[in-house]
Parts: structure tokens; sequence; C-alpha cells
């Protein structure tokens, strides 16, 4: 056990880095499609849906993300479904962002301004027509600057994928760290390359809600 760190230290670094931002991919994607569903049936007319979605987003964000994890891939394993780390990570992850995805795009779709819904009925429009043409468009501009913000939440939480054995950023330093015995060294190398994938997004997430804002301060030309 010891050693130096040298660029194949790095270069397997690098690789899950890689598949950290792949899994952040699948978790976005996964969880905005689904989370898009939970925020509609939030709102929907029928009392069931809204029963039904209210109480998955409840169970979702009152049970850690670890729990769901083991659950995806040690869980079903159990009972006969064995599933590569990457299917019960991305699976899991989605499962968990949609909660959360579809409880913030609700407050957002529900944020446009009473004025908006009415026009819009007004105008003879279907409920289906009046959420696509009036509200969505202005309910996406609201929620561009949180869900970029929690697109950084996503990063940081694959990194409990390493519980299942899925060699993301923090599995890797995990076994460089068993080799080499340098843990200062190897974790604040990977805390950098973290820092490096989400300031960025943290720096746009700020300056969209600038920009909002800016937008809601200017006044209407008379």
């Amino acid at each position: 056990m010891g050693g130096d760190l040298n660029i194949n230290h790095l270069e397997f670094l690098g690789h899950g880095a890689l598949w950290t931002l792949g899994l952040s991919a699948m978790a976005l994607i996964g969880g905005g499609l689904f989370g898009f569903v939970l925020a509609l049936a939030r709102i929907a007319p029928a009392r069931a849906l809204r029963w039904a979605s209210g109480g998955y987003i409840q169970l979702i964000q009152g049970t850690p993300l670890l729990v769901i994890l083991f659950l995806g891939y040690f869980g079903l394993a159990a009972i006969g479904f064995d599933l590569s780390p990457l299917v019960a990570a991305g699976a899991s992850l989605t499962i968990y962002n949609a909660a959360y995805f579809g409880e913030i795009w609700r407050g957002c779709i529900q944020s446009v301004p009473k004025p908006q819904w009415e026009a819009a009925e007004g105008l003879g429009l279907s409920r289906t027509q009046r959420m696509f043409k009036v509200i969505l468009p202005q309910a996406i501009r609201i929620a561009t600057p949180p869900t970029v913000g929690f697109t950084v939440q996503i990063i940081k939480n694959t990194s409990l994928a390493s519980v299942i054995g899925f060699v993301e950023l923090a599995r890797a330093g995990q076994i460089i760290n068993n080799s080499l015995f340098k843990p200062f060294l190897i974790y604040a190398i990977i805390a950098l390359i973290y820092f490096a994938m989400c300031y960025p997004i943290s720096r746009l997430s700020r300056r969209l809600e600038r920009r909002m804002a800016l937008g809601r301060a200017q006044p209407i030309p008379a």
C-alpha cells in the first residue's frame, strides 16, 4: 500500500468525472420528464391524480436517497431483479429528482398570475391549450433559475451511487485512496473537480435569478 499519484490515477479520476456527468444527465432528463408529469398531476382537476402525485412527492422527499439506492439495487436483487449499478443508480436518481422537480414546477406553474389564467379561459381555449400556449411558456421562465440551481444538487447526489458499486468520481477516488492511502490529496482533487463542475452552474443560476428580478422591476411603458 502506498505510492505516488500519477497520470494514470488522474486519468481514472477523469473517467469517474465523465461517469458522474453521464449519470447526472440521466437523472436530469429522466427526473425532468417524470417531474413534469407530476407537476401537471398536482394541478389536475381530478382529485385522485392530485392525491396520488402529492402522496408520491411526500413519500420520496421524506425518504433518504441512500435508502432509495439500496432498495433499487439490493432490494430488487433480493426478489429476483438484478440491475446493473448504472441502471439502478439512474432509476433511483430519476425517482428521487422527479419528486423535487414536480414540486418546483408545480409552484412555478401556480405562480403565473391569476389574470393570465382568466384571460386564457376567456379566449375560449381548452384546458390543454391554456396550459401549453399561455401558462407553461410563462412558467418555464419562472422555473429556469431554480431548475438550473437544482442541477448542482443532482451532480453532488451522484456521489451516493458509490455505495452500490457504481464507479463515478467519488468511487474512483475511494479506489485510488485504497491503493495510495493519501486521503487529503486525493479528496482535495475530487473536491476541486466537483467545484469545477458545479460552480459554473451555480453562477448561471444566480445570473438567471438576477435577470428575472430585473425583468420584474422594469416599469410597464405608458
